[in-house]
């Protein structure tokens, strides 16, 4: 085989993996939990909670930008070790050296070290830098921390806590669980713990008892967005829509709840039931423009088109008149 033609099928394959990957990079999800993600659409929080405020999310960038970098980045990837700057999930090996109470410090070179602590530095002071490390994604680092405050103060709960986020972010759920459940026997009446403990469990499939602690930690909270809707798409998982609409609503809102509950009803291919949910939705806001947008391709879906027309009018409308109000 020539050299032109070795050349000619070497460019022909860069092209097919090129034009998979310009296909995945216009229909990559957001990181994080993909029920969490899709309810944050409608303006919900949901997840855990790390010292009471959301984890930084990785953000993805301009997405045109991304589509024309893909092509080179698979290529690269087929060539080089996977090391994208994303986290990557723990191993076993991972996690023995976090398990002795001597913990030794984790080596990354994708980030800056940080200053060490004094050898004698306290339970207290190993949480605040495990804490720290935590919400600058840090994540090696905070468990390095996070584990040796456990280790040196047994009974001390956000540190447990602190770490079974840590945990959970490497996908390291019985971990992560073991750590929540550490938490929650020294502090049972902390609405946060409880929440993060029945995401985690959420997240790895335990539905009824992901319930059952975030039921817990309602009553704790019970005006607490992100722990209500956390138990909302618990209980999606459960079949129960009813239940999980009432949540919605107590978290934010009746037109945000019916928005909630069918977008879940739409990820599990009960697209009648949406429909449903998003009329409600367009009763309480006619001019709901994710009502209205997923209603015109619900119909056209199931076969309504005169229904699919009436809502794609509707939005076209309601999207004139927002045009002309801020070209004013």
């Amino acid at each position: 085989m020539n050299t032109r033609r070795l050349v000619a099928i070497l460019i022909a394959f860069i092209l097919t993996i090129g034009a998979t990957a310009m296909w995945s990079a216009a229909t990559d999800e957001r990181d994080g939990d993909a029920d969490a993600n899709a309810i944050e659409d409608s303006g919900s929080v949901a997840g855990d909670d790390a010292e009471n405020g959301e984890m930084p999310r990785k953000k993805k960038g301009n997405k045109v930008a991304r589509i024309f970098a893909a092509p080179f980045k698979a290529f690269g990837k087929l060539f080089s070790r996977k090391d994208d700057g994303k986290f990557q999930r723990m191993t076993e090996k991972d996690s023995e050296s976090f398990k002795s109470v001597a913990v030794a410090r984790v080596d990354d070179s994708r980030i800056v070290p940080s200053p060490k602590l004094a050898a004698a530095a306290s339970a207290r002071e190993h949480l605040a830098a495990g804490r720290s490390h935590l919400l600058s994604g840090r994540i090696n680092e905070a468990i390095s921390d996070l584990s040796t405050a456990v280790s040196l103060d047994p009974k001390l709960s956000e540190a447990h806590n602190l770490l079974g986020v840590a945990y959970d972010k490497k996908g390291f759920g019985d971990h992560a669980r073991s750590s929540y459940e550490r938490a929650v026997k020294t502090e049972p009446e902390d609405a946060q713990t409880l929440n993060n403990l029945g995401f985690s469990l959420y997240q790895n499939g335990n539905y009824r008892a992901a319930v059952d602690r975030l039921k817990r930690a309602v009553k704790l909270a019970p005006t607490d967005e992100r722990i209500l809707n956390n138990l909302g798409l618990a209980l999606c998982r459960l079949g129960k829509f009813d239940d999980a609409y009432k949540n919605f609503a107590r978290a934010a809102g009746p037109l945000t709840g019916n928005l909630n509950t069918a977008r879940m009803l739409e990820r599990f291919g009960r697209d009648d039931d949406a429909i449903k949910f998003y009329e409600s939705a367009r009763r309480i806001d006619p001019a709901n423009s994710q009502a209205l947008r997923r209603l015109a391709d619900l119909y056209k879906r199931t076969g309504n088109p005169a229904q699919s027309e009436i809502a794609s009018n509707t939005l076209a409308a309601v999207s004139s008149a927002s045009t002309a109000i801020s070209g004013r």
